[in-house]
């Protein structure tokens, strides 16, 4: 499985001034704006870490998922959520050649916590041997900050101060996250169930 991210989050759609405002940083000087640039690295790095903890896409983007093979012949989960749309459905051939899958033949499901696609015959296409398939799709809560849900957006500007006031220490362990952050995230994260096998 590979997911492939087609869309890039524009700046503009960055809250690179509530960032400022949340960390106090001075105004009305001539050197205002000189680190804008560092302020939407830092929320691009907040965003990309409590999209990978959550499984929510926080702004809109398009994704394509490619499989070598269906997971379920009869329900083919997306990685993340909230979907928004499918814009694609492909098979490709070991030679490259692109079938598309007719939109009669499956539909998308837009469960909160785990999308999918099912088919509305039997089974899903197969998928060639040495091929692939693609989904194309659109996910994310909406294409502007105000559409994100406000602890998910709270979350992020907590993080970002957080990676803007260590920026220079790199003595912090990988799975270093600030305690609000993970108290406002925990409720969108994926419920994981499974028969609790043994060691």
């Amino acid at each position: 499985m590979r997911l492939i991210e087609t869309g890039a989050v524009p700046e503009a759609a960055l809250p690179v001034e509530g960032l400022r405002a949340h960390l106090r940083l001075g105004t009305g000087f001539a050197e205002t704006g000189l680190q804008d640039t560092s302020l939407a690295g830092f929320l691009r790095a907040a965003i990309a870490a409590i999209e990978a903890r959550t499984g929510k896409v926080l702004l809109a983007r398009g994704f394509a998922l490619e499989l070598t093979r269906w997971r379920d012949d009869c329900r083919q989960p997306l990685p993340v959520a909230p979907l928004r749309a499918v814009t694609a459905f492909d098979t490709v051939d070991a030679q490259g050649g692109v079938v598309p899958v007719a939109a009669g033949r499956w539909r998308a499901v837009a469960d909160d916590q785990r999308p999918y696609l099912e088919p509305l015959s039997v089974t899903l296409p197969e998928i060639p041997s040495g091929g692939l398939a693609r989904i194309g799709f659109e996910a994310g809560f909406g294409p502007g900050w105000s559409d994100i849900p406000a602890d998910l957006a709270q979350a992020v500007m907590m993080l970002a101060a957080h990676y803007h006031e260590y920026r220079h220490d790199t003595g912090l362990g990988p799975g270093c996250m600030p305690f609000g952050v993970t108290a406002l995230t925990e409720r969108f994260r994926g419920l994981r169930l499974g028969t609790g096998g043994g060691a």
